[in-house]
């Protein structure tokens, strides 16, 4: 009786165990999800005044650009139009290697290449939390695509990242503002892709939509056309709150909704990394 008695208990704590690390992954997923990731953004639909919460992630934004005509896809557990049916691998593939299940490569506007960096835990936990979004039946169009779709990946992202390396502040910076696919939107687009080799952070890319166009800005070190002349707490400002230097509001697509939920710490990191990103004019 003494040894069921303690198998029991052995069994307990063990299944105990694997609920919370459950539970941990779920929670960072979300916060990745909801937050530097700004998922939302574009998988869920919009109305006049910002996303629809009640059919978040069912879909979203759509493009039509020279590359590409497409929807942002609906990421729910809905099986038939959604994502239910992916396996763990297949989304990790999806993700990381803009690759989807049928082995046809997703629009360049997702942002695969700049995942290509992210840890593994962290991959694992944005997969658990998309695991736990109720299903939504919303059937996007097919993808159009006019040309053959890249997967560029944005300088240092090219191998993921080990929890080690996050130890080093810059380093961790640069990771989170790589997952947070900063560089995407901030990096002009030239006639072979992104400038990432000599126009990185350096801004004046468009972007068309609901919100009318709005231009990024310069990111760069750059104290005159970019945010080197900025402080700390401004820079985190137009980060988390869409305010500029001189008070003026930022537009969407800045994900600032999402940001407002990033860590100080991750937000200080964050900073750091800008900080050495060289001046573009």
């Amino acid at each position: 009786m003494i040894r069921k008695g303690l198998l029991a208990l052995v069994i307990g704590v063990a299944l105990a165990g694997t609920a919370s690390a459950q539970s941990d992954l779920v929670n960072r997923g979300d916060y990745l999800v909801n937050g530097i990731l700004t998922c939302g953004n574009c998988h869920t639909p919009k109305g006049p005044s910002g996303d629809i919460m009640d059919k978040a992630f069912s879909g979203g934004l759509s493009w039509d650009e020279p590359p590409f005509k497409v929807t942002a896809p609906n990421v729910t557990q809905d099986k038939e139009t959604g994502i239910g049916n992916y396996t763990d691998a297949e989304l990790k593939q999806l993700l990381r290697k803009g690759i989807k299940r049928n082995g046809a490569p997703v629009a360049m506007v997702m942002p695969s290449g700049f995942y290509e960096i992210m840890t593994d835990r962290d991959l694992t936990a944005v997969i658990a939390y998309l695991r736990t979004i109720k299903p939504i039946k919303n059937a996007v169009p097919d993808p159009i695509y006019r040309m053959k779709q890249g997967h560029p990946v944005p300088p240092g992202g090219e191998i993921p990242y080990t929890e080690a390396m996050l130890s080093d502040k810059v380093k961790e910076g640069l990771y989170l503002a790589t997952i947070a696919h900063c560089m995407e939107c901030h990096t002009p687009m030239g006639p072979q892709g992104r400038e990432f080799a000599n126009r990185l952070g350096a801004g004046g890319f468009e972007l068309p939509g609901p919100w009318g166009v709005s231009v990024s800005r310069n990111i760069t070190s750059s104290t005159t056309k970019g945010i080197g002349g900025w402080t700390d707490d401004e820079i985190k400002r137009a980060i988390t709150q869409g305010v500029s230097k001189d008070g003026s509001k930022l537009k969407p697509p800045m994900g600032y909704g999402y940001y407002a939920t990033v860590s100080g710490a991750d937000l200080d990191a964050i900073v750091a990394y800008l900080r050495t990103v060289p001046p573009k004019e």
